[in-house]
């Protein structure tokens, strides 16, 4: 099993300045470089300080003029965002000056919120059509010039400029639906799946849906298949409310943006009170530590050897939920140190 850090710069307050906030975020980064990590990942959010990522590419060139060998990756662009051509140029810049580390990771996009400001009238429940339209387009500007008369996007004869440095530069989508799972197949693309708080149950159906997309399609090549879950290990069991507390805190916040109350204020969403909560039971502390990545190194690895044993390729270390950044730093720590040798 190899392993992949996604991280954002994130506040949950105006407490941190925002330069301690980014120190931090690229020393994490630097930890996974060095201690074993193969990809690490930017995402793509607007006017949230949760997830502080305007850009995926200025952030992964930023990263990649501080590291050495841990691949890149967008997870993920949002497609309705772009014009095709300037995310193929921008993709290629990465990969050129990173020594061919790019890894492309494109999704629909995740908030109403952000549609309404990014995308005026377009639902999110739309925006996969984005998606499938711009991939294959990006793929063909990496190759040389082509010209595309779509339902979204139409343009003349062009090209990406740069070029990738790699030939074939890795794709991966974000996917929980099983028509996802389908496109994923069929078009070559790797998968990251997230099976949010839910228990072990969810990520058996993922595991599911990837083999029937692979039966549905034979001859296609079987996808690298990433698993991702909020992840932070202490020393001491008895601190295993640490991460939990931070964690029911930021998926109180996501529920904001979920069900897009309107309820942020300079960037930071408003809690939403557990009363208000349907779902109360997706906020259980002991559920939330036995369906996390929470726990001890011994821990943590037992937990990781049920993931390796259901196929999956590589787990994503989900580092952003609200944790303190001493007891992020720690985490990441014991994870490179402990955790990563005992799957070599």
């Amino acid at each position: 099993m190899k392993f992949q850090l996604a991280i954002n710069m994130e506040r949950m307050d105006d407490s941190l300045p925002m330069t301690e906030v980014a120190r931090h975020t690229l020393e994490m980064v630097q930890l996974a470089d060095a201690g074993g990590f193969n990809i690490v990942w930017a995402a793509e959010h607007h006017a949230l300080e949760m997830t502080i990522a305007p850009n995926p590419f200025s952030i992964l060139s930023w990263w990649a003029n501080h590291t050495s060998r841990i691949r890149l990756g967008t997870a993920v662009i949002a497609a309705p965002y772009w014009h095709p051509i300037k995310a193929a140029g921008e993709a290629a810049f990465v990969d050129l000056i990173s020594g061919g580390r790019l890894e492309f990771g494109i999704g629909s996009g995740a908030y109403q919120r952000e549609f309404d400001r990014m995308r005026p009238g377009l639902k999110q429940t739309d925006a996969w059509k984005y998606m499938q339209e711009m991939l294959p387009v990006i793929r063909a500007l990496w190759k040389g010039d082509t010209e595309h008369n779509g339902t979204f996007w139409s343009f003349p004869m062009s090209t990406s400029v740069p070029k990738p440095l790699q030939a074939e530069v890795p794709v991966w989508v974000a996917a929980r639906a099983p028509i996802t799972y389908e496109y994923a197949v069929k078009h070559g693309c790797n998968i990251q799946s997230w099976p949010l708080t839910r228990g072990m149950e969810e990520a058996e159906i993922y595991m599911g849906r990837m083999a029937e997309a692979l039966a549905n399609n034979p001859g296609k090549q079987r996808p690298t298949m990433a698993m991702m879950r909020h992840t932070a290990l202490y020393d001491r069991k008895e601190d295993w409310m640490v991460p939990v507390r931070a964690a029911q805190r930021q998926l109180s916040q996501f529920e904001n943006l979920f069900k897009n109350l309107g309820d942020v204020e300079n960037g930071f969403p408003m809690a939403t009170p557990f009363d208000q909560l349907g779902n109360r039971a997706e906020y259980d502390p002991q559920m939330l530590h036995t369906n996390l990545m929470f726990g001890t190194p011994d821990e943590v690895i037992e937990k990781l050897k049920l993931y390796q044993a259901l196929g999956v390729d590589e787990f994503i270390y989900y580092a952003s939920l609200g944790l303190g950044l001493k007891e992020q730093k720690r985490s990441m720590e014991l994870f490179c140190k402990h955790v990563i040798p005992a799957f070599s």
